[in-house]
């Protein structure tokens, strides 16, 4: 005899399941959310009529998957090359960043070719017409629809068939048939699927506005990042103009590519050649800061590390860190205590870079490494001198990649000589070239008359 179906409960917010029923998720830890979902299903499934045939890899039609510009240079960059119809955008930010502005920008640009919807969660419709007619972004095919809910948007998607959907943002959706709460995991879920579908269903290029957390990641759950097509991040210091937008992930182009942009009163402005705005100009050299060369996908730019080492009496010191990973920043303070005989125990360390950039590459280890150094010595480096290289554990310089496309951008912007890796001596017109094979060789190129 057929034992019967047992029931599975289900948490609302996350969607995990269980056999039993307990008062906390053991997925999310959210309490009150377990509830029943009745009977597993089991056995095989059956075929069904399929949508459209199977056809040979060859034969498949590509002229629909080409990209079109959306109008924004510094967009197209970061895409590569357009916006692809049918893909699905997650486009996420801190509040403020401008992420609205981008948009709302790009989808003026885009209403010169066909009808736009941009849906708002957040706002309604006549807050955004104030911000489009400060930003000089209105077109008569620029559709607006104040929404929260899944389904009234298809309805809106169904008269006005759009070539470009922004829903602003996914956490403000609804799905009338999901269960939770807007903005909760499995109301999340439930509308990313729905727009996927409808997107690929009509050939629609669709942008979701996603909010991030705390510590900077998206939030919601993490296969909303696995079922879009793009990941971008778009982020800047709230003190200053600058800001980049980075591709997390791309199906269609490059997935480390870096767009800049200027945030100004009049809109969002792209920035083609950003390198200045990571310097600081002034008339003297100054101890603890170094410039070094960066590649961002394909982009080669110039950045300014800064470092300060303040001697304390403190049972604890300080270490701080701005736009430079924490931990990498440790790790040069290490070698240099280690291999370069320099104290740094006794001092509160504070290190960042200029222009509210991030830098993460390992090549900035060796300009990072230098600035500690100068700080420590209270010695300054030389005019027009820059540093590249990657930093190892036993105090060796490793080699980078495109040495010579990063020496040719520092020469452009007026720098005449380059601590870079043995071997990496690139010969670039107008830029002298040291190749030193450990952190030793590079403090004495550093610092030529004064050591110890």
């Amino acid at each position: 005899m057929a034992k019967a179906a047992k029931s599975t409960f289900r948490c609302a917010e996350c969607g995990w399941t269980t056999l039993k029923w307990v008062g906390r998720c053991g997925e999310c830890q959210a309490w009150g959310t377990v509830e029943e979902s009745g009977a597993a299903v089991s056995g095989g499934v059956a075929p069904a009529r399929v949508s459209s045939p199977a056809l040979p890899i060859t034969e498949v039609d590509i002229e629909s998957a080409h990209a079109e510009r959306s109008g924004i240079d510094e967009l197209d960059r970061v895409l590569g090359g357009g916006i692809v119809p049918g893909a699905v955008l997650l486009l996420a930010g801190e509040p403020g960043v401008g992420k609205s502005t981008l948009l709302l920008e790009t989808a003026a640009m885009c209403a010169a070719r066909g009808p736009v919807l941009y849906v708002t969660g957040e706002e309604s419709a006549s807050q955004v017409r104030l911000r489009a007619e400060r930003l000089g972004a209105l077109d008569p095919k620029l559709y607006l629809a104040a929404e929260n809910s899944v389904a009234a948007l298809a309805g809106h998607v169904e008269s006005i068939a759009p070539s470009l959907l922004i829903v602003d943002s996914v956490q403000t959706m609804y799905a009338p048939d999901a269960t939770g709460v807007p903005g909760g995991v499995t109301q999340v879920r439930e509308v990313a699927a729905a727009l996927i579908r409808l997107s690929k269903a009509r050939n629609i290029a669709t942008v979701l506005v996603g909010h991030v957390t705390k510590d900077g990641s998206i939030a919601g759950p993490r296969v909303l990042e696995h079922l879009v097509d793009v990941v971008l991040s778009f982020d800047g210091d709230r003190h200053s103009p600058l800001r980049l937008l980075r591709a997390v992930k791309n199906r269609y182009g490059p997935s480390d590519e870096i767009g800049c942009f200027e945030l100004t009163d009049s809109g969002i402005i792209g920035l083609p050649d950003p390198s200045g705005l990571f310097l600081t100009r002034r008339n003297e050299p100054v101890p603890g800061t170094c410039v070094t060369v960066t590649v961002e996908g394909r982009r080669p730019l110039i950045a300014e590390v800064q470092a300060l080492v303040a001697p304390t009496n403190a049972p604890q010191p300080r270490r701080t860190t701005s736009g430079l990973d924490s931990a990498r920043t440790a790790m040069i303070m290490a070698v240099l205590e280690r291999r370069a005989g320099m104290q740094m125990g006794n001092a509160d360390i504070y290190a960042s870079t200029v222009g509210g950039v991030r830098l993460s590459e390992p090549s900035v280890d060796l300009a990072l490494a230098l600035a500690l150094a100068g700080s420590k010595r209270d010695l300054a480096l030389p005019r027009g001198l820059i540093a590249l290289g990657e930093v190892g554990l036993a105090g060796d310089v490793r080699a980078v990649n495109g040495v010579e496309r990063r020496l040719a951008e520092a020469q452009r912007l007026g720098f005449t000589r380059a601590i870079v890796p043995k071997h990496s001596e690139e010969p670039v017109p107008g830029i002298e070239t040291i190749g030193v094979e450990d952190l030793g060789q590079a403090l004495r190129a550093a610092f030529p008359s004064k050591q110890g």
